[in-house]
């Protein structure tokens, strides 16, 4: 393993999580939600290999698969919407003001607020399914005004899918889950790739629509 501050961070979120369970995850991941660098994916593939191990089990007729998701998922959804609600009323000078408690620079805002801007809410999505920029792009959202329903929808389901492959893989490699840390290093570079994809398909129907109401007005 890592040493330093990644290996802190590891000892920290797994020990939060054997000691208190479900509720360690909800919290982890609502500050992970938050920019805070809590890692999703040591947080869920270590919680689906607590259900390998059988230490997590299901809760009434739910299995703990079902709670496992739902509690990482909608902590981050919570932590997502704290963020997108600081971005939307305390727009970019609170951000730079106290965004280095959090590791985030005004460039890093700049950056993420020009991605929104020029993709709008494809990007809240697909930022969803990218290590690291997935938790950022919460506060240009909220700084360029956002419907919040739809910002809410975008950010659930996209979370949504990306727990489920943590936890899949974290259940799946069992005592080997740390593995799944180099898996996603490269994993990055396809979701971006994937992504651009996204964003290449959804401009040319954009910009065939428009011609076609072009066509229509002649």
């Amino acid at each position: 393993m890592a040493t330093g501050l990644v290996s802190t961070v590891f000892n920290f979120t797994t020990n939060i999580i054997s000691s208190i369970g479900y509720p360690g995850i909800f919290g982890l991941m609502l500050l992970e939600g938050l920019l805070f660098p809590i890692p999703s994916e040591v947080v869920m593939a270590f919680g689906g290999y607590l259900i390998w191990a059988g230490q997590l089990s299901g809760i009434w007729v739910f299995p703990a698969f079902f709670i496992l998701l739902m509690a990482g998922t909608i902590g981050n959804l919570a932590g997502a919407l704290i963020a997108y609600e600081i971005g939307y009323y305390g727009g970019k000078p609170l951000i730079v003001k106290f965004g280095k408690y959090v590791m985030l620079d005004e460039a890093t805002v700049d950056h993420v607020q020009r991605w929104f801007h020029r993709y709008g809410s494809i990007s809240v999505f697909g930022t969803r399914l990218v290590p690291i920029f997935r938790t950022f792009i919460s506060i240009p959202a909220g700084i360029g005004k956002m419907d919040w329903r739809l910002f809410t929808i975008l950010t659930f389901i996209g979370s949504l899918i990306w727990d489920t492959m943590l936890i899949y893989f974290g259940y799946t490699l069992g005592s080997n889950w740390q593995n799944i840390l180099t898996v996603f290093d490269q994993y990055q570079y396809i979701a971006v790739a994937a992504i651009i994809v996204l964003i290449i398909a959804f401009v040319y129907v954009k910009l065939t629509g428009r011609k076609a109401d072009s066509a229509k007005q002649i």
